[in-house]
């Protein structure tokens, strides 16, 4: 069992027998025990757990919290519970503080466990993650990396928390940008066959384009000049559209995230979805017509204005073909449907959980992440421009120049609804500097000192024969207390959506693992000292790695 899960469940069993005894002697007077609280406190000053019974139980009871708390404790059998002793704080919290004896549990589940460590069994929910979903009509962008990091890190954090992931890539194929696309491509199609043809105003201009319809022309020469003009254009499109796919799958592919599944808008408008779920929204008085257009009555769910679905011309909107994409995702059976957003979409949240719930379903089971900018930085000056495009950096050139790691650690060490400021020479560096390499510097030290036990013929023992109780300096005492929450960690970053939890968390425990390199010495004269530390050391090299593992980056052994 997650070991402060267990502790959390006997303080809470302990509670609750408190509370009986207490009532049974006419201590105190209830009917009903509330839903109370056993948490970490922030302040390890406050105990190693805290609870809020008493302040709950106060309405109830008709009595003061601080006097049921001081009852609770007098009630409290602490026998073989680790609890060293009970103290009252505030208006009356009581806060539990224990002794070691708990800890030194931990080396040895963990060994055990090995890179299981910090899984919860699976549950019986099935969640899907849609991240990216970047329009297949340029680079990626650093919006799409930093979408990227955050959507496979929240993916790999929620299936170690227990829950049937899936990671999906919504496809843009079709709908208003396919057709500027289009037009921009024919455009640039018929310049470089020697035709005078005017760029669309509001055309795709990147550089890469004009790439892709180079190699159009390697393949095609002038031949397409011949056809029907859609058919023309079929082929342009169909050509870039898959070029762009595939460079979109490769680029996500070397920056460690792999789909389960690539879903096309246009397969949506094929089965004829959009349609049907319009006609449902008509039938369930969710829509209205106005000069020609029909409205969805986003403001009856908290929305600042109405949302057009069907153009007066008769084209549905994007809205429309997303209420029908999320309205698939629900009827795919999925429990829990995710979404990683530019914030430039927050107008969009509302009248998308709004849809949801005229539909039926339940929009708490919709959760969407909105995150910030990404502002590059080079010697302190802002970085705009893209060497190969012309516009801006893309997310292949960012993991050449800083690498894949550096890169996914960066962006998830903030929380997704902070500005990211992405300083690139930090990134490069190889310094202590740089929080990537300072964590995974942690990884290669410990790799090595068991590379230098191995050549000075020392031999580990096996773990049952250790006695971890000799580890009693402060520094040894905090990594294990560490160590003993990651599995608490990832459960929390699953249930509030916050993957930046981990990339604090195993900062922190390379910071623990570094203070105590630097205090002790791990190989010495006394063979029982020395195993317990190697024992130590061994627990929080699978801890390291786990968290990496998360996060996506690799855990070298030499550095």
């Amino acid at each position: 069992m997650n070991p402060i899960k267990k502790l959390d469940y006997n303080l809470r069993n302990m509670i609750i027998e408190a509370l009986k005894s207490a009532r049974d002697k006419g201590l105190i007077n209830f009917e009903n025990i509330p839903e109370f609280e056993v948490e970490v406190p922030r302040d390890k000053q406050h105990g190693d757990f805290a609870t809020n019974v008493a302040m709950l139980m106060a309405r109830e009871a008709r009595m003061a919290p601080r006097k049921i708390a001081e009852i609770l404790i007098s009630m409290i059998d602490t026998s073989g519970s680790g609890v060293e002793r009970i103290e009252i704080a505030g208006a009356g919290f009581i806060n539990f503080y224990l002794n070691n004896s708990w800890l030194y549990e931990i080396p040895g589940l963990v060994y055990n466990m090995k890179e299981k460590y910090g899984f919860t069994p699976r549950i019986n929910t099935k969640v899907q993650v849609e991240f990216v979903s970047a329009n297949p009509t340029g680079n990626l962008h650093m919006g799409n990396a930093r979408g990227g990091a955050i959507g496979d890190t929240l993916a790999n954090i929620l299936e170690r928390a227990g829950y049937d992931v899936e990671r999906e890539f919504y496809i843009n194929d079709a709908g208003n940008q396919i057709e500027i696309f289009t037009d921009s491509m024919e455009a640039r199609y018929l310049q470089l066959t020697g035709h005078d043809v005017e760029f669309p105003e509001n055309g795709y201009a990147g550089l890469d384009l004009i790439d892709t319809v180079r190699n159009i022309i390697t393949d095609y020469d002038k031949t397409l000049l011949d056809m029907p003009r859609d058919q023309r254009r079929k082929i342009i499109v169909e050509y870039a559209l898959k070029e762009k796919i595939d460079y979109i799958k490769e680029t996500l592919l070397g920056f460690g995230i792999v789909y389960d599944v690539w879903f096309n808008e246009k397969s949506l408008h094929d089965a004829g979805k959009i349609d049907q779920v319009l006609q449902k929204l008509k039938e369930l008085d969710y829509c209205y017509e106005n000069e020609g257009a029909i409205w969805f009555k986003s403001t009856a769910f908290g929305d600042e204005k109405d949302e057009v679905l069907m153009r007066a011309n008769g084209l549905p909107t994007y809205f429309a073909a997303d209420i029908a994409y999320h309205q698939d995702k629900f009827e795919r059976g999925f429990d829990w449907v995710i979404n990683i957003w530019g914030a430039d979409h927050h107008g969009h949240v509302a009248r998308m959980k709004g849809a949801m719930q005229a539909l039926g379903y339940d929009p708490d089971k919709l959760d969407i992440l909105l995150m910030q900018l990404v502002r590059l930085y080079r010697a302190g000056n802002i970085v705009r421009m893209s060497k190969r495009t012309g516009t801006t950096v893309s997310l292949d050139e960012l993991i050449a120049d800083v690498g894949k790691d550096a890169a996914r650690f960066f962006f998830v060490m903030r929380s997704p609804d902070s500005h990211l400021d992405f300083d690139l020479e930090l990134a490069r560096q190889k310094s202590q500097e740089n929080p990537v390499y300072y964590v995974q510097y942690a990884h290669a030290r410990i790799c090595s000192i068991f590379r230098q036990a191995e050549a000075e013929g020392i031999t580990v023992a096996k773990p049952e024969l250790i006695d971890a109780s000799l580890l009693q300096e402060d520094e040894e005492l905090a990594i294990l207390r560490k160590i003993a929450d990651f599995p608490e960690e990832i459960n929390i970053a699953a249930r509030t959506l916050a993957p930046q939890r981990i990339a604090r968390y195993v900062l922190d425990l390379a910071a623990l693992f570094h203070s105590f390199y630097n205090h002790h010495r791990v190989l010495n004269d006394n063979p029982d000292l020395q195993n317990a530390r190697l024992l130590l050391l061994a627990v929080t090299r699978i801890t390291i790695k786990n968290s990496l593992d998360i996060l996506g980056v690799s855990s070298p052994e030499k550095m």
